[in-house]
Parts: structure tokens; sequence; C-alpha cells
């Protein structure tokens, strides 16, 4: 983004001030906590509340600084939730848990973080539509919903509903480095450079050559040397470590990025893409951070969530000019928020419900300040298929 932009953007910054406990975004560089905004009917802004917030509200109790990762999970409306890892090891969770999914043994939801007990020496942490994953020396824990074997204990719903209210441990997989939840399905990547997927298997979206849902892990062939992944609803996406970006899955809305809408239940290759720092998959889009900062987009974009000024879906990568300097990128349903170098926080797309953080409910295909420069903000997450948004 060039300085005329940003300063354009900064000066049309709502400072609308909302209830107790939300501040002017003004004053962010003097608040530590981590901040939330969007839908809250189930408490998954975690602010002590169930009223939607215009703008960014605190998280209750979770300084920014504590934060090793937060990841948003579930939807809009029945099982919006998030956790998070602290630096320390411990899991907070929040909001809805209709599945289990907040690790606390019960099935209640509740507005503000709690630890989840009796786990400690976590590292990593994502969150799907209903259930947990989580990275502990190595070894991977997963808890709430099983319905389709993405906790991958070996058995599908084996308790009443398929919940599982406490984590369990992942069957035969070690040496985990991170782990990726999307909608009903779980991946995993290994210290050497191979990845791992079980769940549901609708779209290819394990990545297994079939459609065959499983309930244990199983290596996804032919691909290698993976530096990271990134996990959609129903897709994947993998950057090897020559900088080559792989997909699987579903590919309805050209979020693969090969250029045809197609599912794929093998890797293939997303095209015209070079110099890629980091990947980052929506819901049902794929973005990608390049060496310098700029930012590329493929897949669905009909609430203008890629930020390219269209409503047209992407099948391949596309420059999002309006975006430069770009730390951390996350999208949910229909939205996209971005924390750049500055400590500034962006966001675009849908906003019927408040999604986007500018104090309006007002729809945009260019991205409005959340929060300015110098909030001191390095990352930003969203629920996985919801209109929630966090930055911390």
């Amino acid at each position: 983004m060039t300085i005329t932009l940003r300063t354009a953007i900064t000066a049309s910054l709502s400072l609308a001030v909302l209830a107790a406990p939300c501040l002017p975004a003004h004053a962010v560089g003097t608040d530590p906590w981590v901040r939330g905004w969007g839908t809250n009917g189930l408490g998954q802004l975690g602010n002590g509340s169930t009223v939607n917030q215009q703008t960014p509200s605190d998280v209750q109790g979770i300084a920014r600084d504590h934060v090793r990762e937060l990841s948003g999970g579930g939807d809009a409306t029945t099982n919006p939730f998030a956790v998070a890892v602290l630096k320390d090891g411990t899991v907070k969770s929040w909001g809805a848990n209709l599945t289990g999914q907040l690790g606390n043994g019960t099935t209640t939801s509740q507005s503000f973080p709690a630890t989840v007990a009796g786990l400690s020496g976590v590292s990593e942490i994502s969150a799907g539509s209903t259930h947990v994953l989580a990275v502990k020396g190595g070894r991977v824990l997963a808890w709430g919903s099983n319905a389709k074997g993405q906790l991958g204990t070996g058995v599908t719903a084996a308790d009443p509903g398929g919940v599982q209210k406490t984590p369990v441990d992942v069957q035969s997989l070690a040496k985990v480095k991170d782990v990726g939840a999307g909608c009903d399905f779980s991946v995993a990547l290994r210290e050497d450079g191979t990845v791992w997927t079980w769940g549901a298997g609708d779209n290819g979206r394990l990545g297994t050559g079939n459609t065959t849902a499983r309930n244990t892990p199983q290596k996804v062939n032919d691909l290698t040397d993976v530096a990271a992944i990134s996990v959609g609803c129903d897709f994947v996406l993998a950057l090897t470590a020559d900088g080559i970006v792989k997909a699987w899955g579903r590919n309805t809305e050209g979020q693969l990025g090969n250029d045809t809408v197609t599912d794929s239940s093998v890797p293939v290759d997303v095209q015209y893409l070079s110099a890629v720092a980091r990947i980052s998959a929506t819901a049902y889009s794929s973005f990608a951070v390049l060496d310098d900062a700029s930012v590329v987009a493929w897949g669905r974009n009909s609430n203008s969530q890629l930020g390219d000024g269209t409503t047209t879906n992407r099948t391949t990568a596309v420059p999002i000019d309006r975006l430069q300097g770009v730390r951390d990128i996350a999208g949910g349903l229909d939205h996209t928020v971005a924390a750049l170098d500055d400590g500034s926080v962006l966001a675009w797309g849908a906003n019927a419900n408040a999604q986007l953080g500018d104090g309006t409910t007002n729809s945009t295909d260019k991205p409005v300040v959340v929060l300015p420069a110098g909030s001191g903000i390095d990352h930003v997450a969203t629920s996985r298929t919801g209109k929630s948004s966090f930055a911390y």
C-alpha cells in the first residue's frame, strides 16, 4: 500500500466508542489486550458479553504479549468459538461449546476465556468448525466433534454424538511441528517435511488420491520438503522449502489456483507464483504474501474478500495492489483482515455483521482501518467460516 492510500484510509477511521470493554481505536497503542470484533451471539469474542461489536473490544484477561497463537473456529451462528495457546504452553478457550470444542469436559458455552485444565506444554493450536488440534512435544492432541473421524483416534463418532470433551491423542504421529483443522478434517506437518491428513475426504481434501474418509492419519503421497501448511474449510495449501505452493481439495471457486474449478484429490501446483514468503487459506479463498510483503489472492470473491476491487472469483493468483507491508492475513466466510508491518490492521469484504470492525456495517471492496498504525499488532485471526475477527 502506498503512503498516499494509507493516509487516506487512516483519515476515514471511525473513532466510535462502544460500551465497555471497548476502547476508541486511537487509544489502542496503550492497550495490551487481544482485541475482537464482529458477531458475538455465543460469546465467541471472549469479552464477557454476547453483544456484537462494531469496533475492537478486549478479550478478557489475555494480553497479546502472552499469546503464541490464536485460532477462531466454528461458524457465525451455531457453534462459533476460539482457542489460544499462550507462551507458557497453556491453552485458553471461549465461545460456543456444542461439540465439546472448548476442551473443558462440558458442552456449556462461555463468553470469557478459561484455561483448558490439565493441558500444558502446547506449542501450536488450530480450531476447525467443530474440533481443535494442538501440538505438544511433537505429538498431536485433539478434541471436539469426531463425526467424520477428524480426531484421528482410530474410531469415528465413538462417544454419543461423536463428541470428545477433553483432549485425546491422535494415533501414530510424532515429531509434528504444525497442525491445521479444517471444517471436518485435520492436517499435520511433520518435522521431516511430510504432510499427514485424516477426517472427512469429500472433494479430495485429504490429498490421498480419493474421497475416502479416514479416522487415522494418512500420508499425502508425492509431497515432500513442505515448510508450511494452511488449511481452509475443505482444501489445503502447502508451501515447499523451494517456494512452490501446492494445493488440493475443493476447487469450486478456484481456491486451488491452478486455472480450473475442478476438485483435486492430489496436490497440484498453484500457478503463476514465485517468491512466496507465507500462505494463508481462508474459508474458501487463498492468499500468498510475497518476499516483498505484497499480496496475491485467488478463490472465492463473491463479497470482495480478495480485495482486488471486484466480486469475480479468481482461478489463478491476482495481485492485490492496495496491500503492501503485510505481516499477517486471515479470513472468515466473507471477509478478510490483515496486519501490516506498521502495527495497523485493515479489513475488507462483507460487513453486515460488523466483521470489518470499522464502526459501521457497510461492506467494502477496499481496505478500511480497524486499528491504526502503532497499535502493536502482529497477528490476526478469524472464525473458521464465521464473521468474527481478532487482532493480537
